[in-house]
C-alpha cells in the first residue's frame, strides 16, 4: 500500500487542471486560416512542433488530412472499436452500477476508486494522443532579407495546387505584424472592443469578447503589459480567393496578470515576465492592412 500511495499522488497531479491563461485567446487555439484552416503551418526555428489544431473555428470542416488520421474532421470511435471498446465500455458500465473499473473494488475502498480514475485517464490520454497523431511539417523558405529585429525567415511552404500561390513576405509586412501583435495586446487589457475590430477578424473580436464578459461576470480583469516580440519566423504565407495569408510564430515576452475587483493578483504576476510561443495567422485584401485571423498553440 505505501508503494501504492505515491503513483496514486503523481497521477492525481496530473488529473488536476493546469493553471488558466489570461492574455487574448486564453492560451486556447481559435479562428481561421482560409483553406489551409485545417491543415497543419509548418514547424519553424522557434517552434518546431507546429501548432495545436483549432479549438474553436467558424470555417467547415470537410476532413482535411493536414494534422493526420484525416485531420480534424476525422472522427475515430471514442473509446477505439473491437475489444479494445468493449474493455473499456464494460469498466465505465462497472463504475456507474457501482462494482468498480473493470468489476473490482476488492478491499481498496476510495483509495480502489481513485486508482481505477488515474487508470481511466491515462488509457483516455493514449487514446487522444492516438487519435490526433503527428504534426505534419513542411520545408522550403523565403529569399532572406532585411527583416525586423527578433523576426526571421522560416520554413514557408506555399500551395501550388487549389487556387493557393506561394506569398512572398517583405519587410513592411513584418512591421505590421509587430505592430498588431503589441496593439491587441493593448486594446485587450483596455478591454477596447472597436481597437479590436481594427485589428482582428470579426470571428476572433467575437471570441474576445466572449472571454472579457467571461472575466468581467467573475469580478476579474486581466492586463498585459510591456510586450516585447523576441523572436518572429514565418511558418506559410499563400494568397487565395482576392486575399492574402501568413501564419507566423512569435515568441515575446510579457507581464501577465489577473486582478479581483478589489486589485489584489489572483493570477500571475505584476512584477515578473512570462514567456510564451504562439503561432498567429494575419489576412488582408489589397489594398487594406494585415489584421489578426487566428491564435494557435504550439504542440
Amino acid at each position: 500500500m505505501r508503494r501504492v500511495l505515491p503513483i496514486l499522488f503523481a497521477l492525481l497531479l496530473a488529473l488536476a487542471p493546469a493553471a488558466g491563461f489570461a492574455r487574448p485567446g486564453l492560451g486556447h487555439s481559435y479562428g481561421s486560416r482560409g483553406s489551409a484552416t485545417w491543415s497543419a503551418p509548418p514547424g519553424t526555428a522557434s517552434a518546431p512542433g507546429g501548432a495545436s489544431p483549432f479549438t474553436r473555428s467558424m470555417t467547415p470542416n470537410y476532413g482535411s488530412q493536414g494534422y493526420g488520421y484525416g485531420g480534424y474532421g476525422y472522427h475515430r470511435p471514442l473509446f477505439g472499436g473491437g475489444m479494445l471498446g468493449g474493455f473499456i465500455g464494460g469498466g465505465l458500465l462497472g463504475l456507474m452500477l457501482g462494482r468498480g473499473f473493470f468489476g473490482f473494488h476488492g478491499g481498496f475502498g476510495f483509495l480502489g476508486v481513485l486508482f481505477q480514475l488515474a487508470l481511466l485517464f491515462w488509457i483516455g490520454r493514449w487514446l487522444f494522443r492516438n487519435m490526433m497523431g503527428a504534426p505534419a511539417m513542411a520545408g522550403g523558405g523565403f529569399a532572406r532579407g532585411y527583416m525586423p529585429p527578433g523576426m526571421a525567415p522560416g520554413g514557408g511552404s506555399g500551395y501550388g495546387g487549389g487556387g493557393r500561390q506561394t506569398l512572398a513576405i517583405s519587410q513592411p509586412d513584418y512591421q505590421q505584424f509587430t505592430q498588431v501583435l503589441n496593439g491587441v495586446q493593448l486594446a485587450w487589457t483596455r478591454r477596447d472592443l472597436v481597437a479590436l475590430q481594427a485589428m482582428a477578424t470579426p470571428e476572433m473580436v467575437g471570441y474576445f469578447n466572449e472571454q472579457l464578459s467571461d472575466l468581467a461576470s467573475r469580478g476579474l480583469r486581466n492586463e498585459v503589459r510591456n510586450v516585447q516580440l523576441q523572436q518572429g519566423d514565418l511558418s506559410e504565407a499563400w494568397s487565395e480567393g482576392g486575399r492574402e495569408y501568413a501564419t507566423v510564430s512569435l515568441r515575446f515576452s510579457m507581464v501577465d496578470v489577473t486582478y479581483d475587483q478589489a486589485g489584489r493578483v489572483v493570477d500571475g504576476s505584476d512584477t515578473e515576465r512570462v514567456t510564451v510561443t504562439e503561432f498567429w495567422t494575419f489576412v488582408r485584401r489589397l489594398p487594406g492592412h494585415w489584421i489578426l485571423s487566428a491564435i494557435q498553440q504550439t504542440r
